[in-house]
């Protein structure tokens, strides 16, 4: 048989082998363009102003009050918000309290707050900031 004669038998003929490579090739640049918007929407228009925070100590002030203090580098001019925790001995949280900390020209800031607890406090952080 010959190289023809089996292209005929198996199905395959030119057409066939441009539209197949066709295909591919729109495969591929398919892929192409999502990657490329994905590295776009990632690496350029991804966050661009970050919150970072430092526990920096605490004090118990009596068996129903602690004191946290923390460290917060936020963007200048931006408002946040924290939310502080107090825990026992069991860590559970006994104490809890969100802080709206007004804007600052200061990127850097130490803070402190007092908390109300339930029981004696071992312990205070913050648990979370985010941007207002």
């Amino acid at each position: 048989m010959t190289a023809s004669e089996l292209d005929t038998r198996y199905g395959r003929s030119p057409a066939r082998r441009a539209r197949t490579r066709a295909v591919a090739i729109l495969a591929a640049i398919g892929v192409t363009v999502v990657v490329i918007a994905w590295v776009v929407w990632v690496g350029l228009l991804g966050p661009g102003a970050s919150l970072e925070t430092k526990d920096v100590g605490f004090e118990t002030l009596s068996d129903t009050s602690v004191e946290v203090r923390w460290q917060l580098t936020a963007p200048a001019e931006s408002d946040v918000t924290c939310a502080i925790k107090a825990v026992s001995e069991k860590h559970a949280v006994i104490g809890w309290k969100i802080v709206e900390v007004p804007a600052s020209p200061e990127t850097t800031r130490m803070l402190s707050e007092t908390l109300r607890t339930s029981e004696p406090s071992v312990g205070g952080s913050v648990f979370r900031c985010w941007l207002v």
